[in-house]
């Protein structure tokens, strides 16, 4: 029964055109050819990559970010209450106003210091400005090298120029050494942000960036196992392009270097514009989608494949209008980007102003006939 269910998930007539199948990607004649066991190697590059992580991140983030100025303010912690912690944690972060006044009465604190009480304590789970920048500084460090890496691999290649040769001779298209290791690094750097999915810092975008990440692997893998190595390399080439710009732009905000952070965004923005919104869709996803139909009939791994180029150009169109939004934000002269995706941490500004209130109140006595008393001693500026 497993066997004949593995023969029909493996079909030759599932994965590849008519007339072509797996035994074209034995190898012959020293020619190597993708194998599925390869994938397993990505495993423990992942864990290597989460090492790295650590010891980069105290060795050289670190030190960059005291180098730079990035300093986090003092947060002033949520005092101790096990009511308020339990209704935290059990039940919502962000009380109703109606919840709110029943917490009131239950720790007998007054609605303000409930709502302050909740304020500190959403701010003590937001991540610091430093674990900010370490994130930002290991994954603008990968995606540099990795993009001049793939440049490496690609600048000779006529693939690279004329996209159309990526299906020159499919499938039967020989394994290079540069192409194995830029598939397994970067398909094992793909399954390390998945493993620290748990601790990196959650964004507004949480649950597009584990689409991006599941759909990035399937179609790394994906085009692992077919053979649509050309296809794979160019479009990881295409994304690590703007990649790095993005996180660099994370750090100098991170900094507070304002002029630094809105140019390198300015630059990002227009690489990603050009790479995500023009070239993988009118060129690559043309030449995976549109050309192949002319050489073969379509068949599922076809579909398949452009069906994860799909999903991750509505990821990146959505990013897209993201992106633009904080373009806008700073055009008229805002002083700084503001990453759409982050949470901003809550002031307690609105505190401050009703203790001045009640001082002024008690300073200047109480209200007469629903208006504060005038205070008339003063002088006439001439």
């Amino acid at each position: 029964m497993l066997s004949r269910l593995s023969e029909l998930i493996w079909a030759d007539w599932i994965w590849f055109p008519e007339g072509h199948g797996w035994a074209d990607l034995t190898d012959h004649d020293g020619k190597v050819y993708p194998k599925t066991r390869d994938l397993w190697a990505t495993v423990p590059i992942a864990i290597c990559f989460l090492v790295i992580r650590q010891i980069f991140e105290r060795t050289v983030a670190i030190p960059l970010a005291s180098l730079l100025g990035v300093s986090d303010k003092q947060r002033v912690r949520a005092s101790p209450n096990p009511t308020l912690e339990s209704y935290f944690c059990s039940t919502s972060k962000h009380p109703t106003q109606s919840s709110i006044e029943s917490l009131s009465k239950q720790t007998g604190c007054s609605v303000r210091q409930v709502q302050r009480w909740f304020r500190r304590r959403r701010n003590q789970d937001r991540p610091s400005k430093l674990k900010k920048f370490r994130e930002a500084s290991w994954r603008f460090t990968f995606y540099l090298l990795a993009f001049f890496a793939g440049l490496a691999v690609l600048v000779d290649k006529p693939w690279l120029y004329d996209m159309k040769q990526m299906w020159d001779g499919f499938p039967k298209m020989p394994l290079l050494p540069s192409q194995y290791w830029y598939y397994m690094i970067e398909l094992g750097f793909y399954l390390s942000l998945l493993f620290s999915v748990a601790s990196d810092v959650k964004r507004k975008d949480f649950k597009e960036q584990i689409v991006h990440h599941v759909a990035t692997i399937l179609l790394i893998s994906f085009s692992w196992l077919v053979n649509y190595i050309r296809a794979g390399t160019l479009i990881m080439l295409v994304h690590d392009a703007s990649d790095y710009l993005m996180e660099s732009a994370k750090m100098f905000n991170y900094a507070g270097w304002r002029k630094t952070c809105n140019f390198i965004f300015t630059v990002f923005a227009a690489v990603f514009i050009i790479t995500r919104l023009i070239i993988l869709p009118f060129w690559i996803t043309h030449t995976t989608w549109v050309y192949p139909q002319t050489l073969y009939p379509p068949f599922l791994g076809f579909y398949f494949f452009n069906g994860l180029m799909f999903v991750l150009q509505i990821l990146h169109i959505f990013w897209a209008a993201l992106i633009l939004r904080m373009v806008i934000k700073f055009l008229p002269g805002n002083d700084i980007v503001e990453d759409e995706r982050s949470d901003k941490e809550e002031t307690e500004s609105e505190d401050e102003d009703d203790d001045h209130e009640r001082r002024e109140k008690s300073k200047n006595g109480h209200m007469q006939n629903g208006h504060t008393p005038h205070n008339n001693n003063h002088r006439k500026r001439h």
